[in-house]
């Protein structure tokens, strides 16, 4: 039984930074982590601004990841942190995450994984080597009816899948604001720091993960059409996509931030030979079970549901029924299972399957391959193009 809280050092999440607050709200959530210290910008003040407003100890305020990294590697092993949390823009993951694992630190990194997928292929031979973990924040893999859903495909409730239509509209790029002044929309429509694709590779790839992740099968063929729709814009803000999986089901995927007045309205739909099921991120509590033969079902999130829903949504539930749990929950289930897998490792002990349950380097090659695929097939004039990994 573990006689500590993990220790965490963080890259990026500084002040100026979106996902960092929210990854540390994830982390802290269960009481089982503890932020140690952190380089949190590559800007030397907004480094040393956001350690002291999250009280880090002077000497744990670092201004480099490299420095960080070396140093906590030379603290006695109960002073030096457990991992490393990589909240860096995209060209920003790699460098750290294989200096973290080359020094003995498990990582957690944001979604995508990587810059390229010949990073992420490296990062998994280093994760093989060295034995560590390696965690990705697929955020929305982490409902309760999001496992559900996934358990239900898996114990073949629904029949065998034969369709999947998975949505991610978002409308926060309808305009140009990278040039106004939005510091996440710089970046993340910059090809040099986001990578080869926008919208595809920011939020196509969790519609991606979603799709293989609650079905539980495999991309194996897309045919990709990108569109920039805003004038002056260096990467795709839009695009669509059909699918082909490796049991021979059919899907589409949409993704687009020029959807306006849209926020983050995720949504799929999965249809078996029996039946399906739909789940949207505005009500996450809420997966509906439709049936070729009977009134559609509703079933609820709740930890006082184990009579009717598997042991992997119960795992995750928090509340009982009818108390809303979302965005930072899911984040937190996240960082839960990793956590609860870490500390089982550290003592010796093995994780339950349900532990086990969040996304790791296999499904950031995935995510990685399936931006590659979709720009590749954007540009073709073939109809179909091979998924390869």
């Amino acid at each position: 039984m573990a006689t500590r809280k993990l220790k965490m050092g963080m890259v990026g999440g500084g002040t100026d930074a979106f996902i960092g607050a929210i990854h540390r709200i994830a982390a802290n959530m269960d009481g089982q982590i503890e932020l140690a210290c952190g380089a949190l910008s590559i800007n030397p003040e907004i480094a040393k601004q956001s350690g002291k407003l999250l009280y880090l100890p002077e000497d744990r305020i670092y201004l480099t990841y490299d420095e960080m990294i070396k140093k906590e590697a030379a603290l006695p092993a109960d002073k030096r942190i457990d991992f490393i949390t990589i909240v860096t823009p995209n060209f920003a993951h790699f460098a750290p995450a294989m200096m973290a694992l080359d020094n003995g630190f498990n990582v957690v990194i944001e979604k995508p994984i990587t810059f390229t997928l010949d990073e992420a292929k490296q990062l998994k031979k280093k994760v093989e080597e060295t034995g560590l973990i390696l965690c990705l924040t697929h955020t929305y893999s982490g409902y309760p009816m999001v496992k559900q859903a996934r358990a239900m495909a898996k114990d073949g409730v629904l029949g065998k899948i034969r369709k999947i239509w998975v949505e991610y509209p978002q409308g926060w790029l309808s305009k140009l604001s990278e040039r106004e002044g939005n510091a996440q929309a710089a970046w993340r429509t910059d090809p040099k720091k986001s990578g080869k694709s926008g919208a595809m590779g920011d939020i196509g790839t969790h519609a991606a993960h979603l799709a293989e992740y609650i079905s539980g099968l495999k991309i194996t063929k897309l045919c990709a059409d990108l569109n920039i729709m805003v004038e002056g814009r260096a990467l795709d803000d839009d695009g669509n996509v059909l699918l082909r999986f490796d049991n021979g089901a059919a899907g589409v995927l949409m993704a687009s931030q020029v959807a306006a007045g849209e926020e983050n309205a995720l949504k799929i739909r999965i249809y078996g030979e029996k039946g399906g099921i739909e789940w949207a991120q505005h009500e996450p509590n809420t997966l509906l079970v439709k049936w070729l033969d009977q009134p559609t079902q509703i079933l609820r999130a709740g930890g006082n549901y184990g009579d009717r829903l598997s042991s992997y949504a119960t795992h995750n539930c928090r509340t009982p029924g009818g108390h809303p749990e979302g965005y930072l929950e899911a984040f937190g289930n996240i960082y839960r299972n990793f956590a609860l897998t870490l500390l089982a490792k550290l003592d010796g002990e093995k994780a339950t399957k349900e532990m086990l349950d969040f996304p790791g380097v296999e499904d950031g090659i995935r995510g990685m391959a399936f931006i590659d695929t979709v720009v590749k097939s954007n540009t073709s004039d073939e109809k179909w193009t091979d998924f390869v990994v």
